[in-house]
């Protein structure tokens, strides 16, 4: 029983370590997300279909740590709600709370062809950083979508399944 748990304090310490070094200053994040929940109009990969129309949106994130744990990102997306192309663009901080339990909060714009007004979000995101490699991590979360304009878009909560690399 104490090399079982010797073994498993070795493995938890060898974690924190590799995460402690792919968050610290001057690294590189390069992030892709899935959006469960998410209307089109996003930074993430998402799809969905209701009523005979395809919703889908493909995009992708970046990040530099300007310091240990903290990286500040920009994000693009681009897709279709089935009447109009939607550009989107993010801009925001991402915190490692403990190397593990990545904190973000950012701002989301979105661009919808041939639409007067157009929606943007502040979102709070929360998560777990699952460091399955050295570079590569796994970062389940949820993220909630406060609109800026209550006219044009709704508040909404969204599941995310990240992907990360980490340089």
């Amino acid at each position: 029983m104490k090399k079982i748990i010797l073994g498993a304090i070795a493995v938890m310490t060898f974690g924190f370590a590799n995460a402690q070094e792919q968050t610290a200053k001057g690294k590189w994040l390069i992030e892709a997300n899935t959006a469960f929940g998410a209307q089109t109009g996003n930074t993430a990969f998402s799809l969905s279909s209701s009523d005979g129309e395809t919703d889908w949106n493909v995009g992708a994130e970046g990040g530099y740590f300007v310091a240990n744990n903290l990286a500040v990102k920009l994000g693009l997306g681009y897709g279709d709600n089935g009447h109009s192309n939607i550009f989107s663009y993010k801009v925001g901080a991402k915190y490692y709370l403990l190397n593990k339990f990545p904190l973000e909060a950012s701002y989301t714009g979105v661009s919808i062809k041939d639409v007067d007004h157009n929606p943007s979000f502040v979102g709070l995101q929360g998560g777990y950083a699952w460091f399955v490699a050295k570079n590569v991590s796994v970062e389940p979360g949820v993220r909630y979508n406060i609109t800026t304009n209550d006219d044009y878009a709704k508040s909404f909560f969204q599941f995310n399944v990240g992907f990360a690399l980490h340089f």
